[in-house]
């Protein structure tokens, strides 16, 4: 997934973001905009886990979202 895209392109990502990770808030979606260190950043605060299980469940959601 070419994440110049996904922030190119944020808000029809976002929902999909949300979807998978309701736990973040439309601000918190606001702050990542695309960002995916961001993202890892945030999923690992909201979750409560490590860098390294954020980055696996984003490479999960890159491989499912792929076209």
């Amino acid at each position: 997934m070419n994440w110049d895209i996904v922030e190119g392109n944020w808000k029809q990502f976002s929902g999909k973001v949300k979807s998978q990770w309701g736990k973040l808030t439309d601000d918190q979606l606001d702050v990542i905009a695309g960002k995916r260190t961001e993202l890892v950043g945030k999923i690992q605060e909201a979750y409560g886990i490590t860098k390294e299980d954020a980055e696996k469940q984003i490479k999960r959601f890159e491989e499912d979202t792929r076209p």
